[in-house]
């Protein structure tokens, strides 16, 4: 699991999770599936049904300590911001789904902010599925959106696991302005909040390498106190217990207390272009990548209701 071809895969697969990030764009420098009719899925695990689907928080195929950082994660927005986000009204068969022989499994959980509050959205997403290499991919996706209303950064985390022993962390507050012209906005939410210790605590840990994506496009969007590291050890249960899930925690924390709710208003001039900005980076992620990625792996007839669902939000 150490080859290239495995690492380009993980990248486009990420793509497939569906958050609508500005470098969701795994998949820009990788190679495109294969058909979905060479993809099967682990069958070690059999995971928990809701009526015959399966539902956002089960994070069915995932470790122990794995399904419970995601779901303190995204318990932990959900309470914070439930007075500021709509329900999900996502459909059944888009909240959960799978291909046609049923070997990938995936589920979206969506939630859109209210007009009053500064929240654009907040999305969850997991994928499950066998890599045409050997070997089963598991992905699963948190993250949340502010509005034009405040240029504060977002928030983001993702967790690629490719075997019982590696896994990918990309864990960053995406900035929203040039931070090269906005040197408050740096020392603001980057400098002030000391979110650079985080990144150099697992840089100094043996089984944590610095992951380098293949994509310049998301190199270039990612903070400069952006986490994006693989993890290679034989003891991951205990490394995301100790490590990454404190970290991801405070990283959230942060988000919230000083993004979400830090009350920072911008004018009506520069929401013209935070608004273009964000449009820009949704669209191209339905047309572009997840218009080309969803139907290779779950067929047209799944990924069309599921591209105008997603339509219908944004």
């Amino acid at each position: 699991m150490h080859t290239s071809e495995v690492g380009n895969n993980e990248e486009s697969m990420a793509t497939i999770t569906g958050h609508l990030a500005s470098f969701s764009l795994w998949s820009s420098s990788s190679p495109k599936f294969p058909n979905s009719s060479r993809f099967s899925c682990s069958a070690s695990k059999s995971p928990l049904q809701h009526g015959n689907r399966m539902a956002y928080m089960d994070f069915p195929y995932v470790s122990p300590s794995h399904k419970d950082l995601m779901v303190d994660l995204a318990s932990t927005l959900d309470t914070r911001l439930s007075s500021f986000l709509n329900p999900c009204n996502l459909p059944p068969d888009v909240q959960s789904y799978q291909n046609d022989t049923g070997t990938a499994h995936a589920a979206l959980h969506l939630r859109s902010g209210l007009h009053s509050s500064p929240i654009d959205f907040m999305l969850g997403s997991w994928l499950h599925c066998a890599l045409p290499t050997g070997g089963a991919l598991n992905i699963t996706s948190l993250s949340a959106y502010l509005n034009s209303s405040t240029d504060a950064p977002n928030f983001l985390i993702e967790l690629i696991q490719s075997s019982p022993t590696s896994m990918v962390l990309i864990l960053d507050l995406p900035p929203r302005v040039d931070l090269v012209l906005n040197p408050d906005y740096l020392k603001t939410f980057y400098q002030d909040t000391q979110l650079d210790q985080h990144r150099q605590h697992l840089d100094k840990l043996s089984e944590v390498k610095p992951y380098f994506s293949s994509s310049l496009y998301i190199r270039a969007v990612v903070s400069p106190t952006a986490i994006l590291v693989r993890i290679e050890t034989e003891r991951l249960e205990e490394m995301i217990e100790t490590h990454v899930g404190p970290i991801a925690k405070e990283v959230l924390k942060t988000w919230l207390d000083v993004c979400a709710f830090g009350e920072r208003v911008v004018g009506e001039s520069e929401r013209d272009w935070l608004r273009k900005r964000d449009d820009m980076s949704k669209s191209k992620t339905i047309e572009i990548d997840l218009g080309s990625n969803l139907p290779r792996l779950f067929g047209q007839e799944t990924a069309n209701r599921v591209l105008e669902a997603l339509k219908e939000v944004f």
